[in-house]
């Protein structure tokens, strides 16, 4: 087997509007298809990052929620490259984003910081 890349990550969240408007409009996903399953009484909102298929957004009846604070096991967040991450943080606090202080990466040097999405899912910017 030979692993050629991440095809998408799946998110479900409790507000779908909300998260729709999240993830488009202050992160700048374009929509690719968004497909309402009414079998399932759920939404599936494909989202793309320059282009490149990257996230599948759900919404389901009365999601329970996850827990992100303190840390607790499974996935740990979702980084975003950002080339100016001083610039990322002015345009999306604008936006009404909470960013934590800016931190050093002690291994690369390189700047990151993190922010929640409506649901609390911890994500990151990382400047290249």
């Amino acid at each position: 087997m030979h692993l050629k890349g991440v095809h998408h990550i799946a998110i479900i969240c409790a507000d779908y509007e909300k998260s729709k408007q999240f993830y488009t409009s202050v992160l700048g996903l374009q929509i690719v298809r968004e497909i309402y399953r009414e079998n399932r009484d759920s939404y599936k909102l494909d989202l793309a990052l320059n282009g490149q298929y990257i996230i599948e957004l759900f919404s389901f009846p009365n999601p329970p929620a996850r827990t992100s604070q303190p840390e607790s096991c499974g996935l740990r967040h979702l980084a975003f490259e950002v080339a100016d991450i001083e610039q990322a943080i002015l345009e999306m606090s604008e936006k009404g984003v909470v960013f934590e202080p800016i931190r050093v990466d002690e291994f690369t040097q390189k700047k990151f910081t993190f922010f929640s999405d409506p649901d609390g899912l911890p994500l990151e910017l990382y400047e290249r």
